[in-house]
């Protein structure tokens, strides 16, 4: 039996019951991401003034399966918008992620974080979560988890953020 994922499971749970007991209320200021990533380096501070869509994730996530095809279509439907989501990949190893994103690709940016200081600023407590963040920098909203039913209020708080700023 492969006790991996499940060793991966219990070591996420512990790095996030650490976070503070309070998400990161709509209105704040989003912490800064400064983290490697695929295309290139992911630095939240340099999409001010885009609708930005954050969203961790882990390859052992199974929400997370369904979440990047729905990414995807956003990505694709609003970038011209001005919309840029960034997936923050909290695999304590490269390789999980690589091997996640072959089978389920990423048509957005996606960042590496494997010691986990991401999710402990934004007070992450499950997998995936989302932040929408406005092109002020500040936090519009939190979700967490990912179901079929959520798919039409995120995408209608993606779309009010893009008009709000036009």
């Amino acid at each position: 039996m492969n006790m991996k994922p499940a060793l991966e499971l219990a070591a996420a749970c512990l790095l996030l019951s650490t976070c503070p007991a309070h998400a990161i209320e709509p209105g704040a200021p989003a912490p800064d991401i400064a983290l490697g990533g695929s295309p290139a380096p992911v630095r939240l501070q340099s999409l001010k003034g885009k609708v930005v869509y954050v969203d961790f994730w882990a390859s052992w996530c199974g929400p997370c399966r369904q979440s990047f095809p729905w990414m995807n279509a956003m990505q694709a439907k609003y970038a011209g918008k001005g919309l840029q989501i960034v997936g923050v990949n909290l695999d304590a190893h490269r390789s999980d992620a690589d091997k996640f994103l072959a089978e389920v690709p990423a048509n957005f940016s996606v960042a590496f974080d494997a010691q986990g200081e991401t999710p402990k600023r934004y007070a992450i407590k499950g997998m995936p979560t989302s932040v929408l963040i406005g092109p002020d920098g500040r936090v519009i909203q939190m979700h967490s988890g990912f179901r079929e039913e959520d798919r039409k209020a995120l995408e209608d708080a993606i779309a009010g953020a893009l008009s709000a700023t036009h």
